[in-house]
């Protein structure tokens, strides 16, 4: 059958959306890009955010109007499943239902002549896949975590740590780096927590076997890290990222720069044991960037809190900040505190993006003048091509050269220009 995938959220959920690519693929089934000529339309949703929950119903609804009058089959993946059946079974009434813990089930629901409802259950990891469709491979290394963050719907819809064998992840990059990927984006909800339900290897441990193990040039981009769980982990990771195979690059998430906050958000550190972290990456890997996330608006933020985490992204000079105004997440302890009113939460949202780019510009326009190693990795919306520094910093490069450059090859760029998000600059001849 001809299967049509849309995918929402974040890294996990497209390594995810990869794994049931490659399972019907292996079961003869064609994956097409086209709606239009697809005979399955497969939604692997989000739910983190209401913006985004909104967004997705909004979708799902259209999709399945389509799938009636077309008669395709519409199945429903993803966060939702798990966090939300009810309200997708109230909105997607002939949808099929299949929650992440189950998606190495994908092909029988795909076959199946009636609806499936996969709902319960916990993650298979006896298998591990991933579909090549460009130079990049986003690969699961973990499902669920440690925390239990008074925001996180997340929590819910992915329960329970478990850890693929590193073996499994091994041979799936060895396939990936075999068929022309360049990156490797290991992903989890917490990658620093892998392993500890396995009794080890730890993170660290598993990156060491992928570098020595594998002789061909690739990249290694390590997804995000919680910091309780990064504290004990962190010598190997630092001596990790040093390996010629690793971005230099680490994605930490803060939350808030208050202790009172974190202790409401049940985040396990203070903004002090976040900081040495922080210092302690950088001072034995100078080049480093550090990307974060912070939550503006949750219940028991007060002005001074807020100012606390403006504090801490000029402190800090995170080189780039996944900002959110915080949103009510069903059956989560946050929803049942007292909350900030939304303009309170758009404003201080407004307030901290102004800092969030000043600090990011001032990063980038350092890098004005410098030649970059960049390490090709896909078009630009515009026709162009575009990648990535060694320390994950993303450049956009001009089109001057006459010769052509293959995705996932290696340049030389001249930065000529910085924004607050990205470097840009000519080809070296």
């Amino acid at each position: 059958m001809k299967v049509y995938f849309e995918t929402y959220g974040c890294t996990l959920n497209k390594a995810d959306t990869a794994l049931m690519k490659s399972i019907l693929v292996s079961a003869g089934h064609e994956i097409v890009d086209n709606l239009n000529e697809a005979e399955v339309i497969i939604v692997n949703t989000c739910t983190v955010r209401k913006d985004t929950e909104d967004r997705v119903f909004r979708r799902i609804k259209k999709l399945q109007t389509i799938a009636i009058k077309e008669g395709k089959k519409l199945i429903i993946a993803g966060c939702m499943v798990s966090a939300q059946p009810y309200t997708l079974r109230k909105i997607a009434p002939n949808a099929s239902l299949i929650s992440p813990q189950n998606i190495l089930k994908i092909n029988e629901v795909v076959e199946a002549n009636n609806q499936v409802y996969l709902i319960l259950g916990e993650r298979d990891t006896s298998y591990l896949g991933t579909y090549i469709e460009e130079v990049t491979a986003a690969i699961p290394i973990a499902e669920g975590c440690l925390g239990d963050c008074s925001f996180c719907i997340v929590k819910i819809a992915r329960r329970r740590l478990r850890s693929y064998k590193p073996e499994l992840i091994l041979r799936v990059v060895k396939e990936a780096v075999s068929r022309g990927v360049i990156e490797i984006d290991l992903t989890a909800q917490d990658t620093a927590s892998y392993g500890i339900d396995l009794g080890g290897p730890r993170l660290h441990e598993l990156i060491n076997m992928i570098v020595e193990s594998i002789p061909e040039k690739f990249y290694i981009r390590i997804g995000m890290a919680n910091p309780d769980t990064l504290t004990d982990i962190l010598d190997g990771i630092i001596d990790v990222l040093k390996h010629p195979k690793v971005y230099k690059y680490m994605h930490v998430p803060l939350q808030s720069g208050d202790d009172r906050i974190l202790k409401l958000m049940n985040r396990r550190y203070t903004y002090d044991e976040y900081k040495d972290i922080i210092k302690e990456l950088r001072r034995k890997i100078p080049e480093i960037s550090i990307a974060t996330d912070i939550i503006v608006g949750h219940p028991g933020e007060d002005e001074e809190a807020f100012q606390s985490s403006v504090k801490a992204v000029r402190e800090l000079m995170f080189d780039k900040v996944h900002l959110a105004q915080y949103t009510i997440r069903p059956r989560t302890e946050a929803a049942a505190m007292p909350q900030i009113p939304d303009p309170v939460k758009k404003e201080r949202s407004k307030i901290l993006t102004k800092v969030i780019e000043e600090v990011g510009l001032k990063i980038n326009r350092d890098y004005v003048g410098s030649y970059a190693l960049t390490v090709v990795t896909q078009r630009s919306f515009r026709g162009g091509i575009a990648g990535r520094t060694v320390n994950y910093k993303p450049v956009v490069i001009y089109e001057n050269s006459s010769r052509e450059v293959r995705l996932g090859g290696e340049v030389s760029v001249k930065v000529a220009q910085a924004t607050f998000y990205d470097l840009r600059g000519y080809l070296i001849e």
